[in-house]
């Protein structure tokens, strides 16, 4: 009784952060014991909590083997622990309340709100509902894709084998089963297994609001500018990305050079596509030019779309971001985008984002690479891959130190639930203004 009513004095935003946090620290607990791993040694708190955190935000990162450290029932807890993680818990609760007929209080609608960040508690309970039927129904067709053709290598596991990475590509987690940190570099020749991987990410990259538009209405002219902004933003990353890696990388023997024209080209769309959110990896990243992981950690940055299973700042911040310096640049008032006008609310808190973002980047890269003595370059990549919750690595994170794990559990945190949220859990609850001062100016530039 006491702990409910501490509740009630916590913001939505508060609520959400708790919700992920108990999930994690109850996935660390699991992680914990004998019968998670396959020798039976149980996994330390700080390689469990890591994990846990991994997989909760659904990043990928990872200081163990999944593939050959965890036992079935580690993997099980794990692939729970992404479903859960990529969705929202409130996501399965509103599942579970009106599959039992229980009523959905305003309380409840909030927290969902903020859970699939919605600016309104209107139709969220709708949202969530076709959140999980879109979800089931993508992880299943995919997945029995993956198991039908992964079947003459893994027999009767190809079941398990496919629809565990049709859950983790979906929910953009980037864990795989396959072994020694190598995740699909064995498949990059693979059509059918990159693009299901591939179609899987976009799609759960996307963002369920653009899903449920596109489903709507079918008609690019008559989408929403969200969703517009999303689909245009997305293909110009994806290809944009594909070519850019192609020209950085086609000399290099260590990752494209010796394939085919047709297999280079799908190797630079697959990590063009993955490295958005993602974390599965054709090509080794360690051995990538200095180039393209500078090109990579920006498109890490970036990140997926809102409403999404990844991370990153959002495609739709970065788009608000540019076009309002290119209103400033042309010495337009307004921000505009497909005949409308962006609200100034949406502009501040795109900067906002954007700004406490970079910060928390470069004080943990600064940390890190100052505690544990590595090279600037690969501890940004880890960092940024922290916090997109990409989960691509240049196989540092299993060699660091505690404390630097700890940090990257901060930041991947902060990833999941979005940077803002996570500066407004230390805020106090918002009281009304009261008093307008006057304004002064203040020279900038």
């Amino acid at each position: 009784m006491i702990i409910f009513r501490l509740l009630q004095y916590l913001t939505t935003y508060q609520l959400v952060a708790l919700t992920f946090l108990m999930l994690i620290l109850t996935g660390t607990g699991f992680l914990m014991l004998p019968a998670a791993s396959v020798s039976g040694m149980p996994l330390s708190f700080v390689n469990a909590l890591f994990t846990a955190t991994s997989a909760v935000c659904v990043t990928g990162l990872a200081v163990v083997d999944t593939g050959t450290f965890f036992s079935f029932f580690g993997q099980m807890v794990i692939i729970i622990l992404i479903q859960l993680g990529g969705l929202g818990i409130m996501t399965f609760a509103t599942m579970i309340s009106v599959a039992i007929g229980k009523k959905i209080n305003l309380r409840e609608r909030l927290l969902i709100q903020e859970t699939l960040n919605q600016e309104g508690f209107s139709g969220v309970v709708r949202l969530a509902l076709h959140v999980i039927k879109y979800t089931f129904l993508i992880e299943f067709i995919f997945g029995s894709i993956l198991a039908f053709h992964l079947y003459p290598i893994y027999g009767n596991k190809a079941l398990y084998m496919g629809y565990w990475h049709s859950i983790s590509a979906f929910c953009n987690a980037g864990f795989d089963l396959f072994g020694n940190y190598d995740s699909l570099v064995n498949f990059k020749g693979d059509v059918v297994v990159n693009l299901s991987i591939m179609s899987l990410i976009i799609l759960g990259g996307l963002g369920f609001i653009v899903l449920e538009d596109v489903l709507a209405k079918r008609n690019f002219k008559s989408l929403k500018a969200h969703s517009k902004i999303v689909l245009i933003s997305t293909a110009v990353l994806i290809f944009g990305g594909t070519v850019s890696l192609w020209l950085m990388e086609h000399n290099n023997i260590d990752t494209i050079a010796n394939l085919s024209g047709m297999d280079q080209w799908m190797a630079c769309m697959f990590q063009s596509v993955t490295s958005r959110t993602a974390g599965f990896n054709t090509l080794p990243i360690e051995k990538m030019t200095d180039s393209s992981l500078l090109f990579l950690i920006m498109l890490m940055f970036i990140g997926a779309s809102p409403t999404s299973t990844g991370g990153g700042v959002k495609t739709t911040t970065f788009v608000v971001v540019l076009l309002t310096v290119w209103s400033l640049l042309h010495e337009k008032s307004d921000i505009e985008v497909f005949n409308r006008r962006i609200g100034k609310k949406a502009v501040n808190k795109a900067f906002a984002i954007f700004i406490l973002a970079l910060f928390l980047i470069l004080v943990v890269t600064l940390l890190i690479s100052w505690n544990d003595n590595i090279p600037v370059i690969q501890v940004l990549f880890e960092v940024v891959s922290a916090f997109g919750t990409v989960g691509l690595s240049v196989g540092i994170t299993r060699d660091l130190s505690e404390i630097s794990k700890l940090l990257l559990v901060l930041t991947m945190y902060a990833g999941r639930v979005g940077v803002l949220t996570f500066a407004m859990l230390l805020l106090q609850k918002p009281r009304p203004e009261k008093i307008k001062y006057p304004e002064e100016k203040v020279i900038i530039g």
